[in-house]
């Protein structure tokens, strides 16, 4: 007789899910490191063009890994949540990951649409051309820069939300959470 019930709960991730986890949370921090660089150099300078181009590559690279990431976990379970763990944490851990894929996702794709909108090209790696996939316009520009900045800061502030409560279940807790998402930990 066949079972209706859901696949049960692993024990920890598996390697690809700790791989594209720890992946695209260095190329975030790259990103936004180079984000904060490249903005605060004056006038248009060679500098300048190179860093937004790394900038824009980093943001494409972190856009394909994160579609990669969103489809490994849809068909993989993750592992459960600690039982003892308090219900309002249950669902804070649960609404900051979602928001963290969800922001994955945004933050590269309003970069994309701010870059069309100011009518600049992205190629990737320098070698492919992106399609442009709106028009260029000075108000969208200034939108979609608006956005794209905002929603970085917001992505700091969950990071950071996201590493203290990684950081409490480790020191505090007890509870190995930590641990199932260290590449090297058993």
């Amino acid at each position: 007789m066949a079972s209706n019930s859901l696949p049960a709960a692993p024990a920890g991730y598996t390697r690809t899910a700790v791989a594209l986890h720890w992946l695209i949370a260095l190329l975030i921090v790259c990103g936004f490191a180079l984000g904060w660089v490249m903005t605060d150099i004056p006038g248009f300078t060679p500098a300048k063009l190179k860093y937004f181009s790394w900038h824009k590559w980093i943001g494409v690279t972190v856009f394909a890994l994160a579609i990669v990431r969103v489809l490994w976990r849809a068909t993989h379970v993750p592992p459960a949540l600690p039982a003892g763990m308090p219900a309002l944490q249950r669902i804070a851990a649960h609404g900051v990951h979602m928001l963290l894929y969800v922001l994955m996702l945004a933050i590269p794709l309003t970069g994309y649409l701010y870059s069309s909108a100011s009518n600049i090209p992205v190629v990737y790696l320098g070698i492919v051309p992106l399609p442009r996939l709106i028009d260029p316009d000075p108000a969208l520009k200034e939108i979609f820069k608006t956005l794209h900045v905002s929603l970085n800061y917001l992505l700091l502030a969950l990071v950071a939300m996201h590493v203290l409560a990684a950081l409490k279940h480790q020191l505090l807790d007890r509870d190995g959470l930590l641990s199932r998402m260290l590449p090297f930990a058993k």
